[in-house]
């Protein structure tokens, strides 16, 4: 772990606090190139009605349209939830060089907990993985958000809507 990772999480946390103030799954992710912010992104599948607009993809999407390149290497991503297989892929293909991940994700993180996409030796490029960093944070924003969704739920089929 670097010092500025804790840093850098906490701006990938701000921008899961948007996505959730936008009534999607509170995950942020920020793009870093030499200490600069290059891209950020956060889940936007609801109001994009689009299963690709995971934060991962949307921080390397504005990373490579900034750099003007699609090979990401000296770039760390930042994300406040362990990667799917599709995010985790996607930061293979684009070559990041490091990957610095809150919670983990037991039902679909490919990273470390059902897969280890970035490190596998059978693929052309390895990410280096360091997990575990505001994961409380991470984990309770998820949480959290979570159980309004249950409660919400809950309170519409109890009064007949």
């Amino acid at each position: 772990m670097y010092p500025a990772d804790e840093h850098f999480l906490d701006l990938a946390l701000e921008e899961a606090r948007k996505a959730a103030a936008e009534d999607e799954v509170p995950v942020g992710a920020i793009a870093i190139y030499q200490g600069e912010i290059v891209g950020t992104g956060r889940n936007a599948r609801e109001c994009r009605t689009d299963p690709l607009a995971h934060a991962e993809l949307d921080a390397i999407r504005n990373a490579s349209r900034n750099l003007s390149r699609w090979r990401l290497t000296g770039v760390t991503l930042y994300v406040t939830l362990e990667p799917c297989a599709m995010c985790a892929g996607a930061m293979v293909n684009a070559r990041v060089d490091r990957l610095v991940y809150g919670a983990s994700d037991p039902k679909a993180g490919a990273v470390q907990s059902l897969y280890e996409i970035c490190t596998d030796p059978r693929l052309n490029h390895r990410i280096e993985v360091v997990g575990g960093i505001r994961a409380e944070e991470s984990g309770a924003l998820l949480t959290d958000f979570f159980r309004r969704k249950r409660a919400a739920g809950k309170a519409a089929r109890s009064s007949g809507g």
